[in-house]
């Protein structure tokens, strides 16, 4: 319950303050109903009221520093309407003070006190107390600046305290942030190290089903006895490629990746959907396929695919009211790719694909293409790529 309730007042410093003003003119009350009634003030309906007005500043003390300083010196004015100044405007100084030094810099800091309590050495100075006679105007004038220098320096005590703490806590973030980033480098290392491995072990594999392969091709027709065992070899080799490979995905995928399960990958038979997807987002698409599809494999397939469905989401994100076009082309040894919009174009400032160029760059760099990009003539924005299309060898499989 007091931890709830610490973090509500710290949520709400206004009711906070106004709460410690109220405090304030309890204890006055308190304090005045324990002395000998000859001592107390008079009127006594007037000087409670007055002692709310002193200890109003404390409400602001957090949420309007500077009016509250200015509120409560306005408040020594009271000594020439009252006989006894209420004891809320001492502690109101006092308070205000130790905020000031507690949650100010040291200059706001020296500056409020300055404000603060010059002006009450001025009033001791040139209109003294008369009910207590016996305390010379020397007296209360050191009292008055003793009371507020023990003031200002337990706030600049807490301020320093609560910035070495700050400070402390910051940098434990930051060692904590560091070891997080080294343990997460020393994964990525060992992934990277598994990974290559794996690799050797993939590659070791294949090349094994391709020497086997050969020999098959080269004693088939002479020796079916020893055709058939060379093909049972490929036949558990790839299951073992396949087991590795699925090893390495597993080491390649992070963390924040979920596992997901093996479905076959689109084509381009699936650009199709894949505009019809986007127009019904409500970017306005055009699909043109020009020549015989010929051909190709399946990384050629999904290279092109990701080219259209990259360029398409950027369009759908950076393009506004536009429309686009996709053209797909089929040249001799070669499948071209451009996807077009007449939207506002690459901003000034920021590459508009971003990370996705990069991606696209990879994947067409990895099969020997080209790619091109950036605004059109006129507006609008331009991904073009030609990607040579290998002649697939017996037994390749076709994706179309």
């Amino acid at each position: 319950m007091g931890t709830e309730l610490r973090e509500w007042l710290r949520g709400r410093p206004l009711a906070g303050d106004a709460l410690l003003a109220a405090g304030l003119v309890l204890a006055e009350v308190l304090f005045t109903l324990l002395t000998p009634r000859e001592f107390w003030p008079r009127p006594l309906p007037t000087a409670l009221g007055w002692s709310v007005l002193c200890a109003a500043p404390v409400a602001l003390r957090r949420v309007a520093p500077w009016p509250a300083v200015l509120a409560a010196l306005a408040t020594l004015a009271l000594p020439v309407t009252i006989e006894v100044a209420p004891t809320t405007q001492s502690l109101t100084f006092v308070v205000l003070t130790y905020t000031m030094a507690a949650f100010r810099p040291v200059r706001s800091a020296l500056v409020a006190a300055v404000a603060l309590w010059a002006p009450v050495a001025a009033v001791n100075t040139m209109a003294p107390p008369e009910d207590v006679p016996q305390l010379s105007t020397a007296f209360l004038v050191v009292n008055n600046l003793l009371v507020g220098i023990v003031s200002f320096s337990v706030g600049r005590t807490v301020h320093a305290r609560r910035s070495s703490t700050e400070a402390l806590r910051e940098r434990a973030r930051t060692a904590e942030a560091n070891q997080r980033a080294l343990a997460e480098q020393a994964v990525a290392d060992e992934r990277r190290r598994i990974a290559r491995e794996l690799h050797d072990v993939v590659a070791h594999h294949v090349s094994v089903m391709g020497v086997l392969a050969t020999g098959v091709r080269r004693v088939l027709r002479r020796d079916l006895d020893a055709a058939d065992e060379a093909i049972g070899t490929i036949e558990e080799t790839s299951r073992a490629t396949l087991r590795e490979l699925r090893r390495l995905l597993d080491v390649l995928r992070t963390e924040a990746e979920p596992a997901a399960e093996l479905a076959p990958q689109p084509g381009i038979a699936g650009i199709e959907a894949l505009t019809e997807q986007v127009r019904e987002a409500g970017l306005p698409v055009t699909l043109t396929v020009e020549g015989t599809p010929g051909p190709l494999e399946e990384g050629e397939a999904l290279t092109v695919y990701r080219i259209v469905q990259e360029a398409l989401t950027n369009a759908l994100k950076h393009a506004g009211t536009a429309t686009a076009q996709v053209r797909v082309s089929f040249v001799g040894s070669a499948v071209e790719v451009e996807v077009t919009d007449t939207g506002r174009g690459p901003s000034p400032d920021t590459d508009r694909i971003g990370h996705g160029l990069v991606g696209m760059r990879e994947r067409v760099g990895l099969y020997g293409g080209v790619l091109r990009t950036g605004g059109r003539t006129g507006g609008g924005y331009r991904v073009y790529a030609r990607i040579p299309v290998e002649p697939l060898a017996d037994g390749g499989k076709v994706v179309r």
